[in-house]
């Protein structure tokens, strides 16, 4: 019989918390029956949503505190006056061993700094990094950093490619997923100096997973590799792109459709292959970014989902867990390799997104 996994979620976090996160635990435990939640938050709000789902209230357990962490707060603050919060005990739970992972629909930032106050960054990591899925036409790639860190070392690349592979081990189901990193061409003179020490560093070492090289931004959307590996600046600037390059292309679409009645007929008849195309690019499919390199698991919802999308956050949290994502990325990194160094007056900076 598979043992319970405990879940520390957020119950305040998120634009449309609590129903949306109560919404969103109904599903996921439907969908995993031996999940167990943690629900922090304020318990009169909570309580009502709850006493929806007779047999999910049956798997939680409601640890109340008033105090939340608000949208625009800033990390800094989070910090030092959100020790009480919703999204503070959450994390804690995770540190005194309670659950075996937190998942909160909050404010990125100040996840991202509670998150490694709290839990630490791994030994052989310097940084924690943000990792998810973005669709392609293969199936799905992961990408980080998604914008933890704004400038990297070879060092951190080399580290985000490692623990990419171990999450796409786990959430793909592939021994030896294929890794690269982003660059401006896929020669290997290309790139400035610190992707191509990257580069170098990854050819001399099999960290098991299949180095492919330099990628360049095509080759997401194209599916080239199961990881794409490269800097915070870089990688959330991609984000940002392919999030409102399908926007914009769902707009186009639903203007094209709406010209006239003859578009509107031609509608009717691709309806069934356009409500296809639309979940293969749907967002709430690939809800769930990751916080990883730190010793426990963290994971953001995005703050507007619903709970179909918060239901597939939690998925990410439970299967992490039982692939013991942790330990995996800590065995890949022990394997015998040198980091290349930057030169002291270029010392990254790191950031918060």
């Amino acid at each position: 019989m598979t043992s319970s996994v405990y879940i520390a979620l957020d119950a305040m976090g998120g634009d449309h918390a609590p129903e949306m996160v109560i919404e969103g635990t109904e599903i996921a435990r439907s969908q995993h029956p031996d999940a167990r939640f943690l629900l922090f938050g304020d318990e009169n709000r909570i309580a009502p949503y709850l006493a929806r789902f007779r047999r999910l209230a049956e798997v939680c357990e409601i640890r109340h505190t008033e105090q939340s962490i608000a949208a625009d707060e800033k990390p800094s603050q989070a910090l030092r006056r959100g020790q009480e919060s919703s999204m503070r005990l959450a994390v804690d739970a995770v540190k005194e061993g309670f659950a075996g992972v937190v998942v909160s629909a909050g404010n990125t930032g100040a996840l991202m700094a509670i998150s490694k106050f709290v839990l630490k960054t791994q030994p052989s990591i310097d940084r924690p990094a943000m990792v998810s899925f973005f669709p392609t036409r293969k199936g799905r790639t992961a990408v980080l950093d998604l914008g933890a860190n704004v400038e990297c070392s070879a060092g951190n690349l080399v580290q985000f490619a490692v623990m990419g592979a171990a999450f796409a081990r786990i959430e793909l189901g592939i021994d030896r997923p294929t890794v690269g990193l982003l660059n401006v061409g896929v020669e290997e003179l290309k790139g400035n100096d610190t992707v191509r020490s990257a580069g170098e560093a990854l050819r001399d070492v099999d960290f098991g997973f299949e180095f492919a090289g330099f990628i360049e931004g095509n080759d997401i959307c194209e599916g080239t590799v199961d990881v794409v590996a490269t800097d915070g600046f870089t990688g959330n600037a991609v984000l940002k792109t392919l999030e409102g390059g399908s926007s914009m292309f769902v707009d186009f679409m639903r203007q094209a459709f709406q010209s006239g009645i003859p578009s509107k007929l031609g509608y009717l008849l691709a309806r069934p292959a356009l409500r296809r195309m639309r979940a293969r690019i749907d967002p709430r499919a690939y809800n769930g970014a990751v916080f990883v390199g730190l010793n426990g698991i963290s994971v953001k919802s995005h703050g507007g989902t619903d709970g179909a999308g918060y239901a597939n956050a939690i998925g990410v949290a439970i299967d992490l867990v039982r692939g013991r994502f942790t330990e995996r990325i800590q065995a890949d990194l022990e394997k015998s390799y040198v980091i290349p160094q930057e030169p002291a007056d270029e010392a990254p900076q790191a950031a918060v997104s």
